[in-house]
């Protein structure tokens, strides 16, 4: 049992599959039932996490609020979660956003409204079990798991080409989480050879001795699977057609939370498993992050759709993350942790702001906004918020985790860290562009 008595990260992590069984039962044409009874499973689901917070111990690098049971005994599997730094308020972030996401569906999702929140409410108990499994076989199960609901979100709710932009979101991902099962099953066997004891306890995995040899073909099959899930260049493609072609809700929550599983699988998995490795692929891994910070904001730049612009800034920003994270020292995986966080929040918070215009205009084509600021002034101060917030002005949430970054790395890697200081003028240009185009041109269309 846990330091508060009892199950809460279980409790936590399957509420929502509770809530997914209520409305299972509810007549899918009592589409407002629905809606509401969603969005109050959301909510107690935030507030029963609160305490996560106020009982963590931040004074200590051990796993916390831990549950482990025997699964299958003899086979080594057992069910084995906890939390700690790096995945609390990712873990919180997740709890957060759902009600925002359910929120913000409630007119915009008009057809299988009970099926849609079935999905949203399986895809937050997925990434929650992720974040906290501690068994790798039981990470991956959740891992996948998270591919489904998305899929369906994105295929079902979609924009016109959603059939598409689902189906290679699906491939690129399960494509990468194969080489991943292979690895895990690798380390498995592994450390039975080593110490007679079959296990999938990543604690216990964390203490092997891995040849160096080995460890880099293992190390190669995670970092591709993370990868794509951050998504960094050049395995982005998947992304930009995923956002476009996905529900207001399914972009808050994979811009918010699912990329984030790629930046924490490599901290919590791939780095500390395969340590040696991890190092020697540094130079490689920070230079694919500083090509991708460049390359998502200058494809940012001349994007017309506010909805690809957003997504392209979102390959910027995780590179980011990433350089902090392989700077490896205490300044850069701060910052890195921070910005996942701050991320999840600002970028979050503009793909709703694009799906509250859309919305209204059904347009997300930034030539066809102008004056909004005069007709919609509450509204405007809040996207110039996430707008500052986003290109890391200081005093903002984003500036803090962008300058640890590059102080981290400017210590490990200067000729790396003034490049990817290019990344935050260019991120000034494009998101300021679009501010001023939505909010500040001309009134002289009837419609806004």
């Amino acid at each position: 049992m846990n330091e508060l008595g009892f199950p809460i990260i279980s409790l936590v992590t399957f509420f929502p599959i509770f809530g997914a069984l209520i409305l299972m039962f509810i007549d899918k044409e009592a589409k407002d039932t629905i809606r509401g009874t969603a969005m109050v499973f959301a909510m107690i689901e935030f507030f029963i996490s609160l305490p996560l917070i106020f009982a963590f111990q931040s004074g200590t690098a051990d796993m916390q609020f831990v549950e482990r049971y025997a699964w299958v005994k003899s086979a080594g599997l057992s069910y084995f979660i906890g939390l700690d730094g790096i995945s609390l308020w990712i873990f919180m972030l997740t709890t957060f956003l759902t009600p925002i996401c359910v929120l913000c569906s409630w007119t915009y999702i008009q057809k299988r409204v009970k099926e849609f929140m079935i999905c949203l409410l399986l895809l937050e108990t997925a990434m929650l079990g992720a974040l906290v499994s501690l068994d790798l076989i039981l990470f991956y199960i959740f891992w996948e798991l998270m591919l489904i609901p998305m899929y369906f979100l994105i295929g079902v709710w979609g924009g016109d080409n959603r059939i598409y932009a689902a189906v290679k979101f699906f491939i690129y991902t399960a494509a990468g989480s194969v080489f991943m099962l292979l690895s895990i099953l690798f380390l498995y066997y592994f450390n039975h050879k080593l110490t007679g004891v079959y296990t999938f306890d990543l604690l216990e995995l964390y203490k092997l001795n891995i040849p160096v040899s080995t460890q880099f073909w293992l190390c190669l099959t995670f970092f591709v699977s993370f990868a794509i899930k951050v998504p960094m260049f050049p395995l982005h493609t998947w992304l930009p057609d995923a956002h476009v072609q996905a529900p207001t809700a399914g972009s808050v929550i994979l811009a918010g939370v699912l990329l984030k599983m790629g930046t924490y699988g490599f901290m919590r998995f791939a780095i500390p498993l395969f340590p040696y490795a991890s190092n020697q692929f540094t130079p490689i891994i920070a230079t694919l992050a500083v090509v991708g910070i460049i390359y998502g904001a200058l494809v940012a730049l001349i994007q017309p759709d506010m909805k690809k612009l957003v997504a392209y800034s979102s390959v910027s920003h995780l590179g980011y993350v990433m350089l902090g994270i392989f700077a490896f020292n205490m300044q850069g995986v701060e910052g890195g942790l921070y910005q996942m966080l701050n991320h999840g929040i600002s970028t979050g918070a503009l793909f709703l702001i694009v799906g509250m215009l859309y919305e209204r205009r059904h347009t997300r084509m930034i030539k066809d906004f102008g004056g909004i600021a005069k007709v919609m002034p509450v509204f405007a101060t809040f996207f110039m918020i996430m707008t500052l917030s986003s290109i890391a002005v200081p005093g903002t949430n984003g500036f803090v985790g962008e300058f640890l970054i590059l102080v981290g790395a400017f210590r490990s890697m200067p000729v790396h860290a003034v490049f990817a200081t290019s990344g935050a003028i260019l991120g000034a240009l494009y998101m300021l562009w679009m501010y001023q185009r939505v909010m500040f041109q001309p009134l002289d269309k009837e419609e806004n």
